[in-house]
């Protein structure tokens, strides 16, 4: 299901209304106090405190320092690699990109040996603020509790990044992918009528303004929506973002720097599209189902709970999970944490009631 109609969405792009169901003038009022962070879950801060995440970016002139940290941390892992022995079909292709734009590249993953079954399709959009970020590092992590365990198909996308390109360009990279692979769904080997968009922190953002997109272009009916801790609100003033200020692996600053490389002068301010931020929509009636997720102790807590709630408030369906004590993108720092595993059973349950299985 995917809804229809137009101009349910507010601010550009030719929808109705500037700002969100808390518009502009909400930037005004003081904001009300907070109280200290939450602590984070003991498990999770032993691992963290292993890992030795690097901080964020602080300025534009540090991205590229940033990025080739995380290309050392996170090796972008070769097709023969996700293959796994054989275990998965794996392949890469460009296909036509938005107008105007260049083509788009899509990573198709397979269980193997089930040629000629149309399998369901998770369709996944990478984390990284829209200024970092791979299309198929994490992947990885989808492979054997999704693709092997579900037995579903996965095409990620390889969207541009901000600031070389700002909004709307990854979100039209990530819609052209969209619509080409339900289009091309026999060639692809899925079953068009059961898509289920899913990502990750900036992909989780990015995969609400797809469901978004979809709906108000009468595009690709969609079968629900996973999002994990998605980056929502360009505003970035929400209780959660001032108590988790300076804490964790991405705070308030960074939001703010990654928010500015998308849009620019823009950010924060009265006519922000919610294809770029979500949270803007004034209208989240008619979209797929929706699973959120995100963790007590991160920067997007209360946007993303705000998110759910008003997809209630719209009649749509919505789980919800605030995790206590997780901090922003834990489930890949502590993979093996006891809140990890936890996290990653619920969002597997969800995703096997939607696609029915047994």
């Amino acid at each position: 299901m995917g809804g229809s109609g137009t101009g349910h969405a507010g601010g550009a792009d030719g929808a109705h209304g500037p700002g969100g169901a808390e518009g502009p003038e909400a930037r005004t009022v003081r904001p009300e106090p907070v109280g200290p962070p939450p602590s984070y879950d003991p498990e999770l801060a032993a691992e963290l405190d292993a890992f030795g995440e690097a901080p964020p970016p602080r300025s534009l002139e540090e991205l590229p320092r940033r990025r080739a940290e995380l290309d050392r941390m996170l090796p972008r892992p070769t097709l023969e690699e996700l293959r796994a022995g054989g275990k998965y079909e794996v392949s890469e292709r460009a296909v036509p990109g938005p107008p105007g734009g260049p083509e788009v590249s899509l990573l198709l993953v397979r269980p193997a040996g089930l040629a000629g079954r149309a399998l369901p399709l998770v369709y996944h959009a990478h984390g990284g603020g829209m200024i970092t970020g791979d299309h198929r590092v994490s992947v990885l992590q989808m492979l054997d509790p999704w693709v092997g365990g579900l037995t579903v198909a996965v095409a990620s996308v390889a969207y541009r990044l901000a600031p070389e390109h700002p909004h709307p360009a990854p979100v039209e990279d990530c819609y052209a992918g969209l619509v080409w692979i339900a289009g091309h769904a026999e060639e692809a080997g899925i079953d068009p009528g059961r898509i289920v968009l899913v990502g990750n922190s900036a992909g989780g953002g990015l995969c609400a303004a797809l469901a978004l997109l979809a709906r108000d272009r009468q595009g690709p009916p969609l079968l629900g929506q996973l999002l994990m801790s998605p980056m929502l609100d360009d505003r970035n003033d929400s209780p959660s973002a001032r108590q988790m200020a300076a804490l964790g692996v991405w705070d308030r600053e960074a939001n703010h720097l990654a928010w500015e490389a998308l849009l620019g002068d823009a950010r924060g301010g009265p006519d922000v599209s919610p294809y770029a931020a979500p949270a803007r929509a004034t209208d989240l009636s008619g979209l797929p189902p929706a699973f959120i997720d995100v963790g007590s102790a991160e920067t997007f807590r209360d946007e993303d709970v705000a998110y759910a709630s008003r997809i209630w408030r719209s009649g749509g369906s919505a789980e919800l999970h605030v995790w206590p004590g997780g901090f922003h993108g834990f489930d890949g720092v502590a993979p093996g944490a006891a809140l990890t595993r936890s996290a990653l059973a619920a969002r597997t349950e969800w995703l096997r009631r939607l696609l029915g299985k047994t």
